[in-house]
């Protein structure tokens, strides 16, 4: 069962933190502000280089950024959106890696010119006039992140830079001043071979790795940057003075605004004037425009078509549609997966084992017979191919851009559990009304009963039955008042109205105390249609698959005579059956669960390519849980304890069975997405298209697929390049080359995932 990642009645806050490199650094701030008393859970993002922090009361920020500080990182303000967090990554920070790569050039152009026959050298003082800038001044962000991290007792990527680094870089001091105090026997000091250029290019190339991972970073958050450019900066807002421009900050709920063509909807509203057809396609992967006059909603940060749509705002700010997308997918971003345990249980041993292995293998050379020359240069290979940079990027990169494609598709995942679940699913149970049904039931054909019990044309059934539904939002209930409104009826106005859940209504209405709902329902009252003309008729509608309710007058405590039946058919959706058969192709199961009768479930699965074996039918919403619970027993019994069970519904009756799924998958219907619904589902799915269930779950398996590459090409690096750098078969600086490209191709391949859909 997916549990959002949401702690109730705590402040959460959002903090960009400067200075992390690595897996390390984001285990050592977690465990920091996890010791502030009143803070319940923090979650650290290096991608986002940012932290999420429940905390008891606002007023503890303070105390927060004091432990941030104090473990070794820069607690920055924090901007208007967590999406601003890193600033803009250009040519103009590129400044360091330029500078090193002009200071490194002239040390490494001997061994460049050495293979064409060149042997030229440069004298010791200019190799230290040119190597010490570097070590000292663009890799002095490298000893003061080491020293903050020895301080917390959790050393990280800066220890390993810093050592290996200057290991080299004092080994060549050591040379030089070797080769001067010990003269030849020619009496002048002979040529020496030298290791600057070996510090200086490794601190130039994780400074070049760090700009192009800042780089990919970006890239990883242009969803929520996008969602955020949808704000328009200001609003025509109708006054009695006639229209005026107001900052967006300032509408109001029931202010009423001025939407011209061409314009974005300033926020969530109800069009009371004007038709147009409006652009949703960022909010909700809507290719189409879509049609919108008096009644319709309105999203803030939707296009305005070539219509003027005059609107009364219901959702501002915080409680917009827009706002709380943007909320959705920044804590999808900010939370962890749970595969992400694996990498902080790694990375909490991974430095320590990394600084014993340096060690013993600059022991073990000296052993062999090597120089400390050499001992020492394999040593500070092994402490510069092992930083852990890839590891800590490789799983929040991925969750990043999958959550990012996603919402552009108009889906939102609330959190990684459920991204990383969801590429399990073998099993997708779906609700049949709204969700493969258009859910707008028409009454398609009724009846009286006689006092024969014999059908009747009389109209009285239907007007009462229309008068107990009065101001219901079931689908069947508006179904029924707008039969009557076509025949310009005049209701009754019922008394002591009771609904019961799952089954129908019961009211006084007139002199008679009736029931309406299902069919079943009306048998336990006792009221069951005559044989004869009445059951063929209801039998008929039965076998077109049309959904069968009742009106009975009770007549005891427990008994009821039948009044009329009524016979409701829906529509399947267009892509309904497109959608299921794309779920097999994926290789998941398809189970359908209605509250219908046996034969009206059949007739729809039919119809969108179900067998009856797969339809689950007379399902109260009470027992669908129930059903969700079985069919996982069903699924782990063939496949495993490893798999997972999905739900999709689109009402508030499905949010029981939502919440008891692995997978929730809350589907959007005319009203839009129900708060219960949404908060009980692990991922929403922003119109009510089938298709969109296939696609969450594609964009979840390539996700995790993601994940799983990033991790295993990140391990490879380190446990291949290690051995190979204790062995003597890498440089110091190809194995600076070769960390810094870590990174960048854990970024890359993470980034691969924007081309989802194209």
């Amino acid at each position: 069962m997916t549990t959002p990642p949401s702690i109730a009645h705590d402040v959460a806050l959002d903090i960009p933190i400067a200075g992390m490199t690595c897996a390390s650094c984001v285990l050592r701030v977690e465990r920091a502000v996890g010791k502030v008393p009143g803070v319940q859970r923090a979650a650290v993002n290096l991608a986002t280089e940012s932290a999420r922090v429940y905390v008891q009361d606002a007023a503890l920020e303070a105390a927060v950024r004091r432990a941030i500080r104090n473990a070794g990182y820069e607690p920055l303000p924090t901007p208007a959106n967590a999406a601003s967090n890193q600033a803009p990554v250009g040519w103009h920070d590129a400044w360091p890696v330029l500078w090193g790569v002009l200071l490194s050039a002239p040390l490494v152009a001997p061994m460049v010119l050495a293979p064409w026959g060149v042997q030229w050298m440069l004298p010791a003082w200019l190799q230290c006039a040119l190597a010490t800038p570097v070590q000292l001044l663009l890799g002095a962000r490298f000893y003061a992140g080491a020293w903050h991290a020895l301080k917390a007792r959790s050393p990280n990527m800066d220890v390993l830079v810093a050592l290996g680094t200057s290991a080299g870089w004092l080994l060549s001091l050591w040379l030089w001043w070797r080769s001067t105090s010990m003269p030849t026997a020619h009496g002048h000091a002979g040529p020496v071979h030298l290791y600057f250029e070996a510090s200086s290019v490794v601190i130039t190339l994780v400074l070049l790795g760090k700009w192009l991972e800042g780089r990919a970073k970006r890239q990883t958050t242009d969803a929520i940057r996008g969602l955020q450019a949808l704000r328009p900066e200001t609003a025509h807002l109708l006054t009695s003075e006639g229209e005026k421009d107001v900052p967006i900050a300032e509408v109001l709920v029931g202010d009423s605004l001025r939407i011209k063509p061409g314009e974005r909807v300033p926020a969530d509203a109800v069009v009371t004037a004007g038709q147009s057809q409006v652009d949703e396609s960022l909010l909700t992967g809507e290719a189409m425009p879509v049609s919108k006059m008096v009644g319709h909603r309105v999203t803030g940060g939707s296009i305005n078509g070539d219509g003027l749509l005059t609107v009364q705002v219901h959702a501002v700010g915080a409680e917009s549609t827009l706002a709380r997308i943007i909320r959705l997918v920044e804590d999808a971003q900010v939370f962890k997966a749970p595969i992400q345990r694996l990498v902080d249980q790694v990375s909490a041993v991974f430095v320590p084992v990394v600084l014993v292995l340096a060690v013993l293998t600059a022991l073990a050379w000296w052993w062999m017979g090597a120089g400390p020359e050499i001992a020492i240069t394999h040593a500070v290979a092994v402490l510069v191919i092992a930083c852990p940079c890839a590891l800590g990027l490789a799983t929040p990169a991925a969750i990043m851009v999958g959550t990012g494609v996603a919402a552009r598709h108009g889906i939102l995942i609330r959190d990684p559990q459920a991204l990383e679940l969801a590429h399990s699913v073998v099993v997708v149970a779906m609700d049949k009304t709204g969700t493969l049904t258009v859910g707008q039931p028409q009454l398609v054909d009724w009846f009286s009963v006689d006092a024969s019990g014999m059908p009747s044309a009389d109209s009285e059934g239907l007007r009462c039955a229309a008068s107990l539904q009065q101001g219901s939002e079931h689908p069947l209930a508006k179904a029924l008042l707008q039969a009557a409104q076509e025949r310009g009826m005049e209701l009754l106005q019922p008394e002591h109205l009771q609904a019961v859940p799952g089954c129908g209504v019961e009211a006084d209405c007139g002199e008679y105390h009736y029931v309406l709902g299902s069919a079943s329902w009306l048998k336990q009252w006792g009221a069951e249609p005559a044989s004869g003309p009445c059951q063929e008729r209801m039998a008929a509608w039965a076998a077109q698959g049309a959904t069968v309710s009742g009106l009975a007058r009770r007549t005891g405590d427990m008994q009821a005579q039948a009044v009329a039946w009524f016979a409701f058919a829906d529509q399947a959706k267009p892509t309904a059956q497109a959608a299921i058969a794309q779920l097999r192709q994926l290789g998941i199961a398809v189970r359908m669960i209605s509250g219908d009768n046996q034969a009206a479930a059949v007739a729809m699965a039919q119809h969108l390519g179900l067998q009856p074996d797969e339809v689950m039918a007379h399902v109260l919403p009470q027992d669908k849980a129930r059903e969700i619970e079985r069919l996982r027993s069903l699924a782990v019994q063939q496949h495993g304890p490893s798999v997972a069970v999905a739900m999709v519904g689109d009402g508030i009756n499905d949010a029981p069975a939502l919440a008891a799924a692995d997978i929730g998958l809350a589907m959007a219907n005319a009203r839009g997405v129900s708060d219960v619904v949404s908060q009980t589902a692990g991922i929403t799915l922003m119109r009510g298209d089938p298709m969109l269930i296939a696609a969450a779950l594609d964009i979840s398996r390539q996700t995790v697929r993601k994940i799983r590459q990033n991790l295993f090409w990140a391990f490879v690096y380190n446990t291949a390049g290690i051995p190979l750098a204790a062995l003597g078969y890498l440089s110091p600086m190809l194995a600076g080359a070769a960390m810094a490209l870590s990174s960048v191709s854990v970024m890359t391949n993470a980034l691969l995932l924007k081309r989802w859909g194209r």
